[in-house]
């Protein structure tokens, strides 16, 4: 079924070349692809064959590309359907999955709630999970070898290992090591925000550009970015951390220690623990603040434009240091965007220098499946050879 079963599909840089620039943008000619990849047409055929050979390609029909042109074209497209990647988002109190096709196409899900968070539960349910996915298809079994696991908090991708996450409570998991015992499969694990960034760059809002940047808003406020096509990691892997950009040196106390940071200001924990200190509510939900916002109460309306400021200023800052083409807002503190969106829009026109102003701030909520998703699409990075995580610049 698989040419290598724990080796990349592609190691020369022409088949890499090829494969990549038809997983997001094809079909495409060979002529399209030798001029966007600098290759010959020879070494464009060359590097096909065998892609073509395993099942990884296809030809389309032929076609003219104008009336009254030479012969007719076969473009190259991805036979999406060969092989199949399973993608797991682990959150504090759910795990989400899916399974993707080789363009990242969502072909099944399946969620299942956690009522421990301990790595040997967690570990445990994704395993389960994975079965029941598998199973979901007639043919996801036999062409599933990859499991990509999405996850909060610093995550060493070389090793698989989760060196420390907040959210979750722990620390130095194997958490790659013991999902491959569990699942049999190949594993890998990237930080959430990086997966979902990965997901985007590759097969969304961010096809074709050679910089761009992912933000979130929600407990956290996250962020990953691509700089010259590759997952910018920084030499000591917390690069592009937006949420811990200081915007007011006075400001709150962060929970990394620090005071004015974005984050400390505008993550959806703090807006709902000052809510419910400024109603004397304990019980007050995110839900239901958001809704005394939408209808007017002026403290809640102010702090949520206090909110959208800190994320705006936080974002030009971003753009202004690295330049991406393009900047994707998104998370579950998205759903208040009609509350923060005006005061983010402002404040990034406000700050934001010369003509880095040109790059636009777009919208795209997405659900939780979208994060499985990102797990799936770093399971495909699989296929491709990996530099060290560990370099300036990662895999992207």
């Amino acid at each position: 079924m698989f040419r290598h079963h724990a080796q990349p599909l592609v190691s020369a840089p022409a088949e890499t070349a090829v494969l990549a620039l038809l997983l997001a943008e094809g079909p495409l000619s060979r002529v399209e692809l030798a001029r966007r990849t600098g290759l010959s047409s020879t070494a464009v055929t060359k590097a096909a064959r065998p892609l073509i050979d395993d099942g990884y390609l296809y030809e389309l029909p032929p076609e003219r590309t104008a009336p009254g042109a030479g012969r007719p074209v076969n473009p190259l497209a991805v036979a999406a359907d060969r092989e199949y990647f399973i993608g797991v988002k682990i959150s504090a109190d759910q795990v989400f999955g899916a399974v993707c096709d080789l363009r990242a196409g969502i072909r099944a899900t399946a969620l299942r709630s956690l009522s421990e968070c301990t790595p040997e539960a967690v570990v445990a349910l994704v395993a389960g999970l994975v079965d029941e996915l598998l199973d979901a298809g007639p043919s996801f079994r036999d062409r599933t070898r990859h499991l990509g696991v999405a996850v909060n908090g610093d995550v060493d991708r070389d090793s698989g290992t989760l060196r420390r996450s907040g959210l979750l409570g722990w620390r130095d998991v194997p958490i790659a090591e013991l999902l491959s015992a569990a699942t049999g499969l190949t594993v890998t694990v990237e930080n959430d925000v990086r997966a979902l960034t990965v997901a985007e760059h590759w097969f969304g809002e961010g096809i074709g550009t050679g910089y761009f940047a992912l933000v979130t808003i929600g407990s956290g406020i996250g962020s990953a970015l691509v700089v010259n096509g590759h997952l910018l990691r920084g030499a000591y892997g917390v690069a592009g951390e937006v949420g811990h950009i200081c915007v007011d040196p006075s400001g709150p106390r962060c929970r990394c220690g620090a005071r004015g940071c974005v984050e400390g200001i505008a993550s959806t924990d703090v807006i709902l623990a000052e809510a419910r200190e400024l109603t004397a509510d304990p019980d007050l939900t995110l839900e239901k603040v958001v809704g005394m916002a939408r209808d007017g109460h002026p403290e809640l309306v102010e702090r949520f434009a206090r909110a959208g400021r800190a994320i705006g200023v936080g974002i030009a800052t971003l753009v202004n240091v690295v330049g991406p083409e393009r900047v994707v807002v998104s998370g579950e503190g998205a759903d208040a965007y009609d509350l923060l969106g005006r005061h983010i829009q402002d404040a990034y026109a406000a700050h934001v220098f010369g003509a880095a102003s040109r790059c636009p701030l777009s919208l795209r909520p997405l659900p939780w499946e979208e994060w499985a998703r990102g797990g799936a699409a770093v399971a495909i990075q699989a296929l491709f050879p990996q530099p060290p995580a560990t370099a300036t610049i990662g895999a992207g």
